[in-house]
């Protein structure tokens, strides 16, 4: 099975080329996308040259980038979609643990939970662990579940991304693919994934007021947008 990870990215230059040539180096990677999200400094050249494919996305927001790089990975052929944010907060190293799942035909969506694995200290603000265990408690009310986290580092089937037709283009775009999957009756496992403090740079969500807000907004109004999903 082809798996490709695909790693949105805003200015991260001093990030990304170490990011993309782990990850390569990783046994079940065939191919790294970065997709630029309008970067002002040399993202683009940065994971070029450390072997990515690079796609340009000049519209801001998460879902943006992820659609983006999403619909190239599926272009490629791919059976598997591994998405992880280009701060070198998730490591390339626990890549299998979302994998294995898919290919053994256990999960159609894997979840890399920071609260089943180990988060560095300063890494998850408390306002981001609140919200994520809301959101998750109210996810678990309405279907019955016990997910435990929203984290980026996921996997998922290629044949899934596509009856998803995803939609929320900005911070909601990891709960709408949870509820929907959850909605649609598919396999979700989550997996301990380890949360690290960024290498380089500054936080484009935690890190900011207006960051926070904003994506606590959008994850709560897909939660509830969504959760009847059909296809």
């Amino acid at each position: 099975m082809k798996v490709t990870v695909v790693i949105p990215a805003l200015n991260e230059a001093e990030n990304i080329s170490d990011l993309v040539r782990e990850t390569l180096d990783q046994p079940n990677a065939d191919a790294v996308v970065v997709v630029d999200n309008g970067s002002i400094d040399d993202t683009a050249g940065a994971a070029r040259s450390a072997g990515a494919h690079v796609v340009s996305e000049p519209r801001r927001g998460y879902g943006f980038a992820c659609k983006a790089g999403f619909d190239y990975a599926t272009n490629l052929k791919s059976n598997i979609i591994v998405t992880m944010d280009g701060d070198y907060s998730s490591l390339p190293s626990e890549l299998d643990r979302l994998i294995e799942p898919i290919k053994t035909k256990q999960a159609d969506l894997v979840l890399g939970s920071r609260t089943l694995g180990v988060i560095e200290k300063n890494a998850m603000p408390p306002h981001q662990r609140f919200g994520n265990w809301l959101t998750s408690k109210i996810i678990n009310v309405i279907f019955g579940e016990r997910i435990t986290d929203l984290g980026p580092f996921r996997a998922i089937t290629a044949e899934l991304y596509q009856e998803l037709n995803m939609q929320e283009m900005t911070f909601g775009w990891p709960t709408e693919m949870q509820v929907k999957t959850l909605a649609l009756g598919k396999r979700v496992i989550e997996v301990p994934a380890s949360w690290h403090n960024r290498r380089a740079g500054v936080s484009k969500v935690s890190g900011t007021v207006k960051g926070s807000i904003l994506a606590g907004y959008y994850i709560l109004g897909s939660t509830f947008r969504y959760r009847r999903y059909q296809g």
